[in-house]
């Protein structure tokens, strides 16, 4: 008989072994948190088996064992039986914490941040203005006549005479400062101090002192005679109380001014030392209204003024007044009480005259006193006014409203 074919396994681990295996399939099922517990006998070696030798006749009783075919793999292990799995729809997740919501979304803040400060940029201007022009008073000043070209501007400082207000014998109400100040079409922004002594042609009153305008029929006969003068019609009219500086000077924290000699003047009040201070609202006053201890009289008043007006408006432009809106309230509040205007103007127009002001009031603004003949003018009546020079004035406003005057121009008086 034949010898059956003797054929070598090609998979040469160990089986495993019998030894601590659990009965499967019938009886208790196995636990999922059961460990397996793994000992270093049951790790299959890698040396190989030694043949063992089997006789013929054992050969020919005993079943040749069964292998896998070559190449098929490593032989897998049988795995228990398993449940029956559940729907899809029916299986349940896997134990563990219980799932947490989706973080819900912040909303952007920057929208509601941006409306806010819209709001604040259009809307508080918008009611300064509205509480300006309310507030202000306004006033018939304006003649009607017809436009010239630019835009021109008298302002008017009027001497009120209040209770408790500084000692002055003159009675009635004057105009203590007058200013004319043309915004040309071309050419540059002028400034004109005309003296309140000038002596003039008052229209249905002949000829006087121009502040005696005021006194007669107030602010609209003032702007008839400085339009008889100058040849220009007056577009915008701001009148402010003298005693109102103060309160100006005060809105704006103060300001810084400047005389080059010791005053002691017991009408205006004013006790000064040559040089550079810093004052309230109160010496302001008394410095633009001083005038017996000016040398120059009536035309040095005239510069004290022009350089508060000036300074109030530097203030008033500086990055700590324009970003603050409690100072901006503080300086129209105190702008709308003590100014007043024609009914044709409001704040828009005061905004548009300090900017003129601050244009013309530097070193080189054009700005100064018409051409002077005498300063010491003898009136009929006996009184001392100041003499415009006649064969230049003319030419001097015919300039200034054409933006074509120069620093030569004006009244050269030491």
């Amino acid at each position: 008989m034949s010898q059956p074919p003797s054929f070598e396994p090609t998979n040469k681990r160990r089986r495993p072994a019998a030894q601590g295996a659990e009965n499967v399939g019938h009886g208790e099922q196995p636990r999922a948190d059961r460990t397996q517990v793994f000992r270093p006998e049951d790790v299959p070696s890698s040396e190989p088996r030694p043949r063992r030798r089997t006789s013929p006749a054992a050969a020919s009783t005993q079943q040749p064992p069964s292998y896998a075919p070559a190449g098929s793999g490593q032989q897998e292990p049988e795995q228990p039986p398993q449940r029956p799995s559940e729907p899809p729809h029916q299986q349940q997740p896997p134990a563990g914490p219980p799932a947490s919501r989706r973080p819900r979304k912040k909303r952007r803040k920057w929208p509601i941040v941006l409306i806010i400060v819209l709001a604040l940029v259009i809307g508080w201007p918008g009611f300064l203005i509205v509480h300006g022009n309310n507030k202000m008073e306004h006033m018939d000043a304006l003649s009607g006549a017809a436009d010239t070209p630019g835009t021109t501007y008298l302002i008017v400082g009027s001497d009120k005479r209040e209770e408790g207000g500084i000692d002055d014998p003159t009675e009635g109400q004057r105009a203590d400062t007058i200013m004319l100040m043309q915004v040309p079409e071309s050419g540059d922004t002028s400034l004109v101090s005309i003296p309140r002594d000038a002596y003039v042609e008052i229209s249905e009153y002949g000829a006087d002192k121009i502040n005696a305008a005021y006194s007669l029929g107030g602010p609209e006969l003032l702007v008839a005679t400085v339009e008889n003068l100058s040849g220009m019609t007056v577009d915008h009219y701001v009148e402010v109380s003298m005693s109102g500086v103060s309160s100006l000077v005060d809105a704006v924290g103060g300001v810084n001014l400047c005389l080059d000699y010791d005053v002691s003047d017991k009408k205006s009040k004013l006790e000064w030392t040559a040089g550079c201070h810093d004052v309230d609202g109160e010496t302001a006053l008394a410095f633009s209204r001083m005038r017996y201890s000016d040398p120059k009289g009536d035309l040095g008043r005239g510069e004290r003024q022009r350089q508060v007006v000036s300074k109030v408006i530097q203030e008033a432009a500086t990055p700590v007044t324009l970003i603050n809106p409690v100072r901006q309230y503080k300086l129209v509040d105190a702008a709308a009480t003590t100014l007043a205007m024609d009914n044709d103007s409001g704040i828009t127009n005061l905004a548009g005259a300090a900017l003129g002001l601050r244009g013309v009031m530097g070193d080189d603004g054009l700005m100064g006193a018409p051409p002077i003949e005498s300063l010491n003018y003898r009136t009929p009546s006996g009184a001392s006014a100041v003499l415009l020079d006649t064969e230049t004035i003319d030419s001097f406003f015919e300039k200034m409203k054409n933006g074509q005057l120069t620093l030569d121009d004006f009244a050269q008086i030491g």
